[in-house]
């Protein structure tokens, strides 16, 4: 069951105690194959639906800001990029408890469940505005830091399209599996630090590799 503030029929994805980007990322994700297969519960009810998601983002923007990096563009309710920094043990174990916790909260056992066997299955295998440049702003920050940190980056994607728009910037796809609860296709991709780019190939070689 989603609380109370959930259920209200007139519930949107613009409550005011949530991130101003949330409802750009509800717009924007509400499809792809991994949120439309958490938040399949509610699919009889659309506003329902975008409220949990709107609810699960929002905290994913919360916990980036504690363990991570979150950048806003100017205009916050455009977009917003979110990125989680390597932790400890504990920290990992503690954030992992919290959000579990959380999600069985807005998404409900059935939503919860089902977000653990795909990031079960993702993690085993890691080891809208268009053409405005938004996205490429938002990254850079983060992009430049991992840079200077010479940091490899690394992101899964289920959406095709945007495997061009990761290539600009830098990443390459490193595999590609079939999600078996979603039926879907998603993308690993990695990305070498840029700052000595004659070192860049033996940073990759060092920094990532196979796992088999």
């Amino acid at each position: 069951m989603l609380p109370r503030h959930f259920l209200s029929k007139t519930d949107t994805v613009t409550r005011p105690w949530l991130d101003p980007a949330c409802p750009a990322a509800v717009s924007a994700l509400e499809h792809d194959p991994f949120y439309a297969y958490i938040s399949a519960e509610f699919g009889a009810d659309p506003m329902r639906r975008r409220s949990a998601l709107a609810a699960y983002f929002d905290y994913s923007i919360r916990q980036g800001a504690q363990i991570g990096r979150v950048v806003h563009l100017e205009e916050a309710d455009i977009g917003v990029a979110v990125w989680l920094l390597p932790q400890s043990d504990d920290v990992q174990e503690r954030e992992r408890s919290r959000k579990r916790a959380y999600l069985h909260a807005v998404l409900g056992e059935y939503g919860c469940e089902r977000y653990e066997r795909i990031v079960a299955y993702m993690s085993a295998r890691a080891g809208t505005v268009v053409g405005r440049g938004l996205g490429a702003r938002l990254l850079a920050p983060t992009l430049a830091e991992a840079d200077a940190a010479m940091a490899v980056c690394y992101l899964e994607t289920f959406n095709p399209r945007s495997l061009h728009f990761y290539e600009h910037l830098g990443f390459v796809t490193r595999a590609e599996f079939d999600e078996p609860a979603t039926r879907a296709q998603y993308t690993i991709m990695v990305r070498a630090p840029r700052n000595n780019p004659g070192d860049r190939d033996r940073r990759y070689r060092d920094n990532v590799t196979d796992g088999s």
